[in-house]
């Protein structure tokens, strides 16, 4: 069963994957966050941050993010031209500000552009391509409609969030409509969604025998371990996995430190991290490191973090 991390707008940029990758390990696959269209072209800074990469990030698959057969062919292109050879198509962001103009979960009830997009995948042997996507957009049976034309498109796999983009990310997974879709794809399913312990990892697994693996993306910001801790089917002790974390948020800021411009720009980077943790490092911990307006002040407070778990 494979690990793959989800991406995640504004926390899983390709630093922190790479840093991730070097003190975790690599996860089967992960992915960068979406590539769009800006004003008739490729997103600059998305294609700016794939071609900075310095040393290859293990199994690095970009996404992107079209509303029409141009969107895609102009996207799939810029990528490809920077020698990727797998694309994942976003068909899950739940957002409006995408879903109002057709793109993201809002392609699971577009058929006709899907079918255009998925003959423009038939027809390319420079790339594998796969799928993320929800049961529907306002519904959990739409899927439905669009599934025999995501059976008879050649894809790697595809990702199924089971819920609808109306639910975000809270609310009911129809579990129910997740088996059946899981029953009904003909391509190795990868299951994303509330995955926040090795248990939850296991227990989707166990549910669903067929599942090729799981995809994470809170759960793992949230507990940068998982994916070491299921393989090791060992949960670490608090203390290790903080130890850890520590660690890495430390040659994270280092990242960061040297390829951004002033205190504020590194601060806006790594303080949400630590929110992410706050379960783990306590509230009292998350406040001072959300309050640091300085370096110092952000190492002084991740500096009293307490390993024991006095003030969780």
């Amino acid at each position: 069963m494979q690990i793959h991390f989800a991406p995640i707008q504004g926390y899983t940029d390709t630093i922190y994957l790479d840093t991730f990758a070097r003190h975790y390990g690599p996860v089967d696959r992960c992915y960068t966050p979406f590539i769009r269209i800006e004003k008739g072209r490729p997103r600059h800074q998305d294609i700016a941050r794939l071609a900075s990469i310095a040393t290859p990030i293990p199994n690095l698959t970009p996404q992107i993010i079209f509303r029409d057969a141009d969107e895609f062919h102009i996207l799939s292109d810029a990528v490809k031209n920077l020698g990727y050879k797998a694309i994942d198509l976003n068909l899950g962001c739940p957002y409006p500000m995408q879903t109002r103009k057709g793109r993201g979960a809002a392609m699971i009830v577009n058929a006709d552009t899907m079918a255009q997009v998925c003959a423009l995948i038939a027809a390319d042997a420079d790339a594998s391509y796969s799928v993320k996507m929800r049961l529907g957009l306002e519904s959990p049976d739409q899927w439905r409609s669009l599934m025999p034309t995501i059976n008879a498109t050649p894809l790697s796999h595809v990702t199924l969030h089971p819920r609808t983009a109306a639910q975000m990310y809270d609310g009911e997974i129809h579990a129910d409509e997740a088996a059946e879709f899981i029953a009904a794809c003909s391509h190795p399913v990868v299951y994303n969604g509330d995955l926040r312990s090795p248990s939850d990892i296991d227990a989707i697994l166990n549910r669903h025998p067929r599942l090729h693996g799981a995809m994470i993306g809170r759960g793992l910001l949230a507990r940068p371990s998982l994916a070491e801790e299921w393989r090791q089917q060992a949960q670490w002790p608090r203390e290790e996995r903080l130890r850890r974390h520590i660690d890495f948020y430390a040659s994270l800021l280092h990242a960061y430190s040297e390829r951004l411009c002033g205190e504020a720009q590194i601060l806006q980077k790594m303080k949400p991290l630590w929110q992410c943790l706050e379960p783990e490092i306590g509230r009292k911990a998350a406040k001072a490191i959300a309050k640091a307006t300085t370096l110092a002040k952000y190492e002084k407070a991740v500096g009293e973090i307490s390993l024991r778990g006095d003030d969780i």
